[in-house]
């Protein structure tokens, strides 16, 4: 409310009452509009903690990718020039040997390609677009795509309490008129209530309701009524409706000669009347220790008003207390007659007022916040309540979601405010409600989280003033009914239903990204290490590569698109909030990842070398051809299946069961048939360019049986080869 006292405009601010005129002392970015602005512009380059992880991850690949490149290459060139010394060709190069020499250089070069993990990024953008879309279905809208995955990594989540926790729609479930406390949850009380309060007192107070307010009552079709305004308001407006009130009649009777709106400083809002009958009336309504205090008298339990004596304050201060320890906001009303002659220039009066009552208002928690709660408490992730209610009332309602327990604390944000760095630094963990909180202390407190403890913060906002807080956070999540379009702005993901629950469902579908991610990672390893060993042994030993560019270049595609593919779109499941966050210091490549890498590699590696030793043999003995390149042909074939079973391994890290919602996944199935369909294309159809001959059906079994022995020691590593999760 623009005073004397706060005469100032703020830029982007609307005028809703009122007239004046206005000079203007700063723009742009001297503006607090435009100190806010700033603000949202400061950082926001941040990578999220998987970006920072898989940077990690790539650089290391491609370092020992490019090491076994450049000693396979070496070992290949030192075999033809110790060739050609023996021989005494040393100085003389035909152009047999220069192809030779480009053949070992593609192999090399070849060996770069599978190694570098050119497919991670194309994992984590398709994992990201799936989860994104999938959100939507429920009820989130996500702005920026990397948000999909930071929320997975989240380790606190500040919420707000009004219409995250709440529903937001407000009633007034209990009251105290002329000194009785009354329970009002059920409508047919209210109505109750009208007959058992003298009619005096019944028509004072529908008066304070119907005219000192900033909502309205809107008579519709068939007559309906429709309520207009703050939730505190149309919550009011009911309860005088159920008292049979008329809400046009009874604004018609009087003449409006003051309004005062409500003021977050005086925390009160009043208006004066002129009376039908002539006389002059205020009528004042507010928080109720504020409106109390100005109070000297009461209407007591005949309806008469006495003076406010010391046993009736204490009475009523502790049924305000009663009231916000059951977690309802309270507003006090009251009146005082004025002398006839009143001035809409006087200010309407600050003290003398009569207490008509005082009432508690029910914003219920919205249903499964309690159970979303206790999951993401399960799950790791400290969930702090920040509100700018009073104490008691955030305290029950926490205490109702399950946030506040007995070891945490409950504060103000004037306390807050005024603690020093070491004392914060001390109280901050502990912190689990904030009331009375600004916008700036709530700023403090995610950077607090963010850059003293290392902590992934996730925010929730629905004002302008919050928009700092949320471009703060690792990921800001605004409300998509109750949000400003700056707070809109400012967040990453728009919570659409304002519910809580949607938020858990954002963690959960986080923490499927990042896990997806981790599946792909660890079926990509396995290949590179398998393919770099194989080549690199071989062109040790035999001065050759068993594998040749294009047969390469198809395992890479396998591994890169087709596997992102598959493994990337798997669906969250309910074990993924069972776990800790990884936050921003867990290990990407985990311990259970490497003994799957390392089980798997050593398999495929073994196979490998026992068909290079024996498999002529083997195949002789069951009349089959056996040249070099149907062994050849063989490993490859052999190779790609061992690939392709590690990819159905691949779907679980640690459970046993890896076909378990195998056939809702369509693209994983799509993806194995189409790999599947390929490859007999290119061994049987293409063997010129890929280097192949066709297989008998005898060898085909062979090399599948030979794939699919990877999943019983798959089985056998997750049971007999435990690790620390």
């Amino acid at each position: 409310m623009i005073t004397a006292e706060n005469p100032f405009l703020l830029s982007g601010t609307k005028v809703q009452d009122g007239s004046c005129k206005m000079l203007v002392t700063t723009v742009g970015m001297r503006t607090q509009w435009g100190k806010l602005m700033a603000t949202l512009s400061e950082g926001g380059d941040d990578e999220t903690p998987l970006q920072v992880k898989l940077n990690g991850v790539a650089t290391i690949i491609g370092k020992i990718g490019l090491f076994f490149a450049v000693v396979t290459f070496a070992v290949l060139v030192q075999k033809i020039i110790t060739r050609k010394w023996q021989a005494g060709t040393t100085t003389k190069w035909s152009g047999d040997d220069a192809l030779e020499l480009l053949e070992y250089f593609a192999i090399a070069v070849t060996i770069v390609v599978v190694a570098v993990p050119e497919g991670l990024p194309l994992a984590v953008t398709l994992s990201l677009a799936f989860a994104m879309k999938k959100m939507m279905n429920d009820k989130a809208l996500v702005r920026h795509l990397a948000a999909c995955e930071t929320m997975g990594s989240a380790t606190n989540i500040c919420s707000d309490k009004t219409g995250t926790l709440t529903t937001n729609r407000m009633t007034v479930v209990k009251s105290c008129i002329c000194m009785n406390v009354k329970d009002l949850s059920n409508p047919d009380y209210a109505s109750s209530l009208a007959s058992e309060l003298p009619q005096s007192v019944v028509k004072i107070l529908l008066q304070s309701i119907f005219n000192n307010t900033g909502g309205e009552v809107v008579v519709r079709r068939r007559g309906k009524h429709k309520l207009l305004g703050t939730p505190t308001e149309t919550a009011i407006l009911e309860f005088g409706l159920l008292l049979g009130g008329d809400f046009q009649a009874e604004r018609q009777s009087c003449k409006v000669l003051k309004i005062e709106p409500f003021n977050s400083t005086k925390k009160r809002m009043g208006v004066v009347l002129e009376l039908p009958g002539g006389g002059v009336r205020a009528h004042t309504k507010g928080a109720s220790e504020i409106v109390l205090a100005a109070c000297d008298k009461v209407i007591n339990s005949d309806g008469e008003v006495v003076s406010l004596e010391e046993a009736a304050m204490n009475h009523l201060n502790t049924t305000i207390d009663q009231l916000a320890s059951e977690a309802l906001r309270t507003l006090c009303l009251a009146y005082m007659e004025l002398e006839n002659g009143f001035s809409a220039d006087k200010d309407i009066p600050s003290s003398g007022y009569t207490c008509i009552g005082i009432v508690g208002i029910k914003d219920p928690v919205r249903p499964g916040v309690r159970e979303s709660v206790a999951l993401c408490q399960s799950a790791g992730v400290t969930v702090r309540m920040v509100t700018g209610d009073n104490i008691n009332t955030a305290k029950a309602i926490a205490r109702e979601c399950g946030i506040l327990t007995n070891d945490g604390i409950a504060i103000e944000g004037p306390v807050f405010r005024s603690k020093t760095l070491e004392e914060l630094n001390e109280l901050i963990p502990k912190i689990q409600v904030m009331a009375r909180s600004s916008p700036l202390d709530k700023h403090t407190l995610v950077k607090h989280l963010r850059t003293t403890f290392d902590e992934v913060v996730a925010v929730t906002g629905d004002g302008t003033n919050d928009a700092p807080a949320l471009h703060e956070a690792d990921i800001g999540l605004a409300m998509g009914i109750s949000g400003t379009e700056v707070a809109k702005e400012s967040a990453d993901v728009i919570i659409l239903d304002d519910n809580f629950s949607t938020i858990v469902t954002v963690a959960k579908w986080g923490r499927s990204v990042y896990v997806n991610i981790q599946k792909f990672v660890q079926f990509q390893l396995t290949v590179n290490v398998v393919a770099l060993t194989v080549n690199f042994y071989s062109a040790c030993r035999t001065g050759s590569a068993p594998l040749t560019a294009v047969q390469l270049l198809w395992v890479n595609m396998i591994m890169d698109t087709l596997g992102a593919l598959a493994l990337a779109t798997e669906p969250p499941t309910d074990e993924l909030m069972k776990r800790s966050p990884v936050g921003r210091k867990g290990n990407f490549i985990s311990a259970v990842m490497w003994r799957n890498i390392l089980g798997q590699s050593l398999f495929q590696f073994i196979v490998i070398l026992f068909l290079q030793a024996y498999g002529k043999s083997f195949f002789r003995l069951h009349g089959c051809p056996d040249s070099d390149l149907v062994l050849n042909t063989i490993i490859f074939n052999t190779f790609v299946f061992c690939q392709l079973f590690n990819e159905v391994n691949s779907r679980e890290m640690e459970k046993i069961d890896v076909l378990d919602g195998i056939l809702d996944n369509s693209v994983f199935l799509m993806v194995v048939g189409s790999t599947f369909f390929f490859q007999i294309i290119i061994i049987e159809y293409l063997g010129t360019f890929a280097s192949t001959t066709p297989l008998t059906f005898f060898q085909w079994i062979v090399c599948i049986f030979i794939g699919f022995l990877g999943m019983p020691i798959a089985v056998a590593l997750k049971k007999h080869v435990p690790v620390q999760t």
